[in-house]
């Protein structure tokens, strides 16, 4: 149980795979520019991460693994999340139309996150069992939705602010991304010791 925990706090604070593997890094700053965005891709991309990390798990284990098709594994992990990606957006047009259409735009955001193959490919590799994958990929879509809200949120200050003409627009982004990364860097003792 430790185990567990300690992989869930580490995939969403210490192992953090946007800010420290810099896996998702188009939806990180295309859709933090705004605080409701961000909070519904960051909704959007952890349900697709966690279904998407358990049928690729049961694929790897079940078809790819048995046969000797590891070689296919990317191929068939990028099939998975995209039918996943569509089938979250159908079920979002249909239950929820609103949010649909206001989120409608960022579902290309969503496809592209490297990070939902990332946490596929880590997992295969390192041969976790179902539970240690659903732990994962969790503490995987925390991590990136406390990224993500926090990083629009400071994005929004950032509109406010009196920020020197050189640094306006990409220069600033990408300061404020590495100044949370290294807050985010903090957390690595704090698991390591424990």
């Amino acid at each position: 149980m430790t185990d567990l925990l300690l992989l869930f706090l580490g995939a969403a604070f210490v192992n953090q795979l946007v800010l420290v593997k810099l896996f998702g890094l188009a939806p990180f700053v295309g859709a933090s520019r705004t605080l409701e965005a961000a909070q519904g891709i960051a909704v959007m991309t952890g349900i697709v991460l966690t279904i998407s990390a358990v049928l690729n798990w049961g694929l790897q284990q079940g078809l790819l693994a048995p046969l000797g098709l590891a070689h296919l594994r990317i191929l068939v992990f990028l099939v998975v999340i995209a039918a996943v990606a569509c089938g979250c957006d159908l079920a979002l047009a249909r239950r929820r139309p609103p949010q649909h259409r206001a989120l409608g735009a960022y579902l290309p955001l969503v496809l592209a996150n490297c990070m939902l193959l990332g946490v596929a490919l880590v997992d295969a590799q390192t041969a976790r069992s179902l539970l240690a994958t659903l732990v994962h990929a969790l503490g995987a879509a925390l991590g990136f939705a406390v990224a993500l809200v926090l990083f629009s949120a400071m994005r929004e200050r950032l509109e406010t602010a009196d920020v020197p003409v050189a640094w306006r627009g990409l220069p600033i982004v990408l300061t404020t991304a590495g100044l949370l990364s290294l807050a985010f860097l903090g957390f690595a003792g704090m698991i390591h010791d424990t």
